[in-house]
């Protein structure tokens, strides 16, 4: 769990127990029933992953409560959503699949991080269970950790995003694509392109 650098720090600051105990008692490699549940509880997480010459990237994803699902013990799955078109995350992990995975609950602090191995899926069955979904990344996890809460800012939540994916639910045209100087370069049968004014 630790290499060199992050045991020189520890050793300035005199706390390799302290990390080697942590790593004992609260790292793991499959998910238990209450990271199950904590996940499902999650509208949001944030992804982070590395392209082929080691530069980070760290997004937000967002949906409805229970977008990601934990399908088993070692395995998480989420869908990818209609975005800006960079599809800088995505590409990452098409070069580079270690990723990391940081749940946050700002109401009840609390959080996990998930390590693994990512792979994408234009095709994945369950595609159809998330409406507007792209594509799935499904996530092997290799550790899962909780950390302190201890810094994380209390928040509440006001109201979900009106854009995020629900069933039965038609998904409102991202504004930003409405806007001319994309108008020109939307992908084929982008809604924002059908409904722009004449």
């Amino acid at each position: 769990m630790y290499h060199e650098h992050s045991r020189s720090l520890q050793d300035r600051f005199d706390t390799r127990r302290l990390a080697d105990r942590l790593a004992e008692k609260l790292s793991r490699t499959s998910f238990t029933e209450e990271d199950t549940a904590f996940i499902a509880s999650q509208a949001m997480f944030f992804l982070s992953t590395a392209d082929e010459q080691g530069w980070p990237e760290c997004s937000y994803k967002g949906g409805a409560p229970a977008f990601v699902r934990v399908l088993d013990a070692r395995t998480l799955a989420f869908p990818s959503y209609d975005g800006n078109g960079m599809f800088r995350s995505l590409g990452n992990l098409l070069v580079n699949p270690r990723v990391g995975l940081l749940f946050i609950d700002f109401e009840r602090p609390r959080r996990l991080r998930v390590q693994g191995l990512a792979s994408l899926d234009l095709d994945d069955p369950l595609r159809s269970q998330w409406p507007g979904a792209q594509c799935v990344v499904r996530v092997k996890a290799e550790r899962i950790f909780p950390n302190c809460p201890r810094y994380i800012h209390r928040m509440q939540r006001l109201e979900m995003s009106p854009d995020a994916p629900y069933e039965n639910c038609a998904q409102p045209v991202a504004a930003w694509k409405r806007f001319e100087m994309f108008r020109d370069v939307l992908p084929r049968g982008d809604p924002a392109a059908s409904d722009a004014p004449s």
